[in-house]
């Protein structure tokens, strides 16, 4: 174990590195070219691929605008079965009388007078893919925003009222954007003709390599590089009530016509079950047949002195990120959907996210660091770093706490991450607000280090360069980036896919990504794999990081009988 003073240098070397440019900070998985592609729902079947360019016209102008982008709302219902009833009843009303644009994308919503479980409704929809599901950290209220339809009186704007977007849960795609390429600027503006600040509410929800230079292995296979989806039925959780909504989707020059897209809608809104089902929040214990890791302990040993002899070495790396992969496979088939709805019980103060592609498993969620948040300029971040248990009692976690606070290696690890990300904000801001420095914050299982970044970007524009410089952080990757990323691709020898990317969802005027991390890949017949890293700086130990691994995927496998399986 390294001193305090031998962490304490190595702190000031990447004090002084981070001051300096970084040549490499634009190794970043998130490209600033590649041909984007577009898919509407029947695609999904017979694997054909629609191709837009930049402008929208032929793949050469993504930046010509849709002919409409419009949100109606109608009356609000009593119940889901009634707003399903209303619903069906716009859809044909628009069949009846389309509009006469050639491209456009059209939000159809109905409030409900009740406050209904996101999680609950696609529960109910079990058998319907894709599928997606983001939910807030319930602690926050980072939205400065809030929902003014619910009499079905508005047009489905936002404003300063109370009713906040708590969760939303979607079926179905009015238009999903996936590609073999590394997410790109072209795919970033393709995706954004399809939002407008006057529709807050139609978002395109998805996902992001970590690491888009590494091969795709069959598990991940469905989700591409990215995979983003304005879902077709949407159900929405509000602070005091609900919403169920449509998304149609269409353009001509693509032979995607609003008539093609309606047919679609209606196939799925066949299928929605009107009844909703609450999930046990505490699951039955599931068997569990096997566990494996990858790496097991002995090569997790290796791969960390390793990484420490080359941050001892006179390379420029000061730490990075290692990660691992836990295959369990149950006696009974795991429901992703009721293993989230018992992470919301873990998740008070964290994100719980769902993704799944058709023909893909579920990649689930529940993770405490956020990646950014916009609001028109201004934009948020926050620095996560340090791992400690909860203790079982207050004077226990109390000690804890002030372990964690004092430890050098761990103010090593944290300040690393937190000044990598104020300098990076800085690059596309006028000015970056650090408010705490250094304060913990307590999840149910675990408590970090912390730190909250402000700052107001010079232009929108700005969004697709703070997503691009902001990930990978050095919270799940290390620092420098490029070095990091080239030892984890180096010692690592399964696919991170999403696990550790970018998680979340574009608005027009908002949008918001989480880091996907506490995540889970879980696929009908073939159980789960469950990822999760450490980082490792001078001072780290390869058991005790082994062990943070073990508290950190502990909400996963608290739902597995674990008695007689060795690992």
């Amino acid at each position: 174990m390294a001193t305090g003073s031998a962490a304490a240098a190595v702190g000031r070397r990447c004090l002084t590195d981070l001051m300096e440019p970084e040549a490499a900070k634009r190794s970043s998985t998130i490209s600033s070219s590649s041909r984007p592609t577009i898919h509407f729902p029947n695609h999904r079947s017979n694997h054909q691929r629609l191709t837009l360019s930049m402008n929208g016209c032929q793949g050469d102008h993504p930046e010509l605008p849709l002919g409409t982008v419009e949100t109606r709302s109608f009356p609000a219902v009593s119940s889901p079965p009634l707003a399903v009833e209303a619903l069906s009843s716009a859809v044909s009303q628009l069949q009846a009388n389309p509009p006469p644009y050639t491209s456009g994308i059209i939000r159809l919503q109905v409030p409900i007078q009740q406050q209904i479980e996101a999680i609950d409704w696609l529960y109910a929809q079990s058998k319907l893919l894709p599928r997606c599901y983001f939910s807030d950290r319930a602690h926050t209220s980072n939205s400065k925003l809030a929902i003014d339809c619910a009499n079905g009186n508005g047009n489905g704007h936002i404003s300063k009222k109370h009713n906040k977007l708590v969760s939303v849960a979607g079926v179905g795609s009015a238009v999903f954007f996936q590609d073999l390429h590394p997410f790109s600027y072209r795919h970033w503006k393709s995706l954004k003709r399809f939002l407008s600040t006057e529709c807050p509410l139609i978002r395109a929800y998805g996902a992001i390599r970590f690491d888009a230079r590494a091969n795709i292995s069959s598990e991940w296979e469905a989700f591409g590089y990215f995979y983003f989806m304005v879902p077709q039925v949407e159900f929405d959780e509000l602070e005091d009530s609900s919403i169920l909504a449509t998304t149609i989707a269409w353009d001509n020059s693509l032979s995607w016509t609003l008539g093609n897209a309606i047919g679609e809608l209606k196939a799925t809104l066949n299928q929605i079950s009107s009844i909703v089902i609450k999930p046990q929040k505490e699951v039955p214990t599931l068997l569990m047949l096997s566990n494996s890791h990858i790496p097991s302990k002995t090569y997790w040993d290796l791969a960390v002195n390793r990484a420490l002899q080359k941050i001892r070495s006179d390379s420029a790396l000061i730490k990075v990120v290692l990660a691992r992969s836990s295959r369990v496979i149950t006696a009974t088939d795991i429901d992703p959907i009721a293993w989230l709805a018992c992470l919301q019980v873990e998740g008070k103060n964290a994100y719980q996210f769902c993704l799944q592609p058709p023909g893909a498993p579920a990649f689930i969620g529940n993770t405490p660091e956020q990646l950014f948040h916009r609001t028109w300029l201004d934009i948020n971040s926050e620095a996560l770093a340090g791992t400690r248990a909860r203790g079982k009692s207050l004077s226990e976690d109390l000690q804890i706490e002030l372990d964690l606070l004092s430890s050098p290696k761990d103010h090593l690890e944290f300040t690393i991450v937190r000044e990598s990300i104020r300098k990076k904000l800085e690059d596309v801001c006028n000015s970056v607000v650090v408010e705490p420095k250094k304060e913990i914050r307590k999840l149910p299982r675990v408590q970090h280090l912390y730190a909250k970044l402000s700052g107001r970007l010079r232009s929108e524009d700005d969004e697709f360069e703070i997503l691009s410089s902001l990930h990978p952080s050095p919270a799940v990757c290390g620092f420098p980036t490029e070095e990091a990323r080239v030892l984890i691709a180096e010692t690592e020898v399964f696919d991170r896919g999403m696990y550790a990317g970018p998680v979340g969802w574009f608005g027009g005027g908002e949008s918001e990504f989480a880091v996907g991390i506490r995540s889970a890949l879980v696929e009908k017949g073939l159980g789960a794999l469950i990822y999760a890293g450490t980082g490792v700086v001078e001072g780290s130990n390869a058991s005790s990081e082994w062990d943070e691994l073990e508290l950190k995927i502990s909400q996963f496998t608290k739902l597995l009988k674990l008695e007689g399986i060795k690992s």
